[in-house]
């Protein structure tokens, strides 16, 4: 079960697909996130999600709000993955301890042993204000996320 709206966002600490440490507390009190879990790199709906993101970029990475992309794959496969997509956010990798992140929001599916399609709207205060999770098969709106930003 997702973590609700009104809820503290649980800080994680996670590399990206640069070998960078990203830590969601040091966003607080600075930008406002969209924290988006996808399942793996290189799968159809995933990499159509991303590069999505990708080619709206400014509305997600700007002054105020910051997009972070979190899977299960390791740094080195999500590295390969960003350079061949022109992905310029960070990738972050949940890979190890295995899912800790994904289940601290409640959308790591133990079963196929990654994240589902989980998006969390994080205020400047840490406040999560806005989420929706869906099934591995099924892609996200985009434009639901810019409605949640623009009501922060």
């Amino acid at each position: 079960m997702a973590i609700e709206v009104g809820t503290q966002a649980p800080d994680f600490v996670l590399r990206d697909n640069h070998g960078r440490t990203v830590r969601l507390s040091d966003l607080r009190g600075e930008k406002n996130v969209v924290l988006l879990f996808y399942p793996f790199a290189f799968t159809g709906v995933c990499t159509g999600e991303l590069r999505e993101l990708r080619d709206r970029l400014p509305d997600f990475v700007n002054e105020d709000t910051q997009l972070l992309a979190v899977s299960n794959d390791s740094i080195h496969t999500l590295r390969v993955f960003g350079d061949q997509e022109g992905l310029e956010f960070p990738l972050l990798s949940d890979f190890w301890p295995h899912g800790e992140a994904s289940r601290a929001y409640g959308v790591f599916d133990e079963e196929k042993g990654c994240a589902v399609r989980g998006t969390f709207v994080i205020d400047k205060a840490g406040t999560v204000r806005w989420t929706v999770v869906n099934a591995l098969s099924d892609a996200r709106d985009l434009g639901d996320y810019l409605k949640a930003l623009e009501a922060l």
